[in-house]
């Protein structure tokens, strides 16, 4: 004997309506002003700087640790006269023809890995040799292969973008879905075509990482290596700028040296890199 389990008879509670509720938040005038990323750093920039400027006052030694207000004075004097400016951008030319020759050994790595099992190896057993290694470790050798000049400077900037990009690069591609793969195979992409145009755009936030990482570890190392041997070719960049006031004790322009490493990170990771985020990743929906 079978027991049939008895029928709920089913029934719909209407809901009263709420009339007069908002249905959106306002936010007062101060409120919509600190909703803005660039006021909200700012402020922590303005603390900082009080905070340095205090500390200075206190420390009340000028070689030790000038005062916010000098470094600043020494930061405009340096721009005014083009000393600062000029020395940046000679570490910054050797920088982006290293950033980019590491952006291309990095991609071919890659293709190379996803394509065959030989790269997959490849890629592997280099990434374990050599991104363990520090960078500034290879200029001795740097500067017996290519002497003093820019060959030394990018061979070492390459070997902190390259590794640390393919690390970041390969495995985005690992983790793209199969129902993206199984897509492109199906519109008959092979090859470069379809990493191109199936592997990249699905691992570009993995991409965007290892472009930040690489850059980071370059742009230090770079500086590192000034302030080992100094001048390029007989012209010195950002890092010889900072050693050489620091021989003459001129400690306002080495902090205002150091403060322009620190501007160059900042506007290189909020102009270029943020503004790449939001007008690939975060518009496609790939990142919050």
């Amino acid at each position: 004997m079978s027991l049939t389990p008895p029928v709920r008879e089913e029934y719909e509670i209407p809901l009263a309506p709420l009339p007069g509720l908002a249905l959106e938040r306002r936010f007062s005038l101060p409120q919509r002003i600190w909703q803005q990323a660039w006021i909200r750093k700012g402020v922590i920039l303005v603390l900082l700087a009080l905070l340095w400027e205090a500390i200075g006052r206190w420390q009340n030694n000028d070689l030790l640790l000038p005062t916010f207000g000098q470094t600043a004075q020494a930061f405009f004097e340096g721009l005014a006269t083009g000393e600062l400016f000029n020395k940046t951008w000679l570490s910054l030319q050797v920088l982006l023809k290293a950033y980019v020759l590491g952006i291309v050994a990095a991609f071919v790595l890659t293709t190379l890995a996803v394509s065959t099992q030989f790269g997959r190896d490849l890629l592997s057993t280099l990434t374990s040799m050599f991104n363990p290694l520090p960078a500034i470790a290879l200029l001795p050798i740097a500067l017996l292969w290519f002497g003093l000049g820019q060959g030394s400077l990018i061979f070492v900037l390459v070997h902190s973008v390259l590794w640390a990009l393919a690390v970041n690069t390969y495995a985005g591609f690992l983790g793209v879905s199969d129902t993206l793969r199984m897509a492109g195979r199906n519109y008959g992409l092979t090859g470069l075509s379809f990493v191109l145009q199936v592997l990249v755009p699905a691992a570009l936030p993995s991409i965007l990482a290892g472009l930040r990482i690489g850059w980071a570890f370059a742009w230090r190392t770079l500086i590192a290596a000034e302030l080992v041997f100094g001048a390029t070719s007989g012209k010195g960049g950002l890092g010889w700028y900072i050693f050489q006031n620091r021989n003459e004790l001129y400690t306002d322009k080495v902090f205002a040296g150091l403060a322009m490493v620190i501007i160059i990170g900042l506007l290189v990771e909020n102009l270029v890199f943020n503004t790449l985020e939001r007008a690939t990743v975060k518009r496609w929906g790939m990142q919050r």
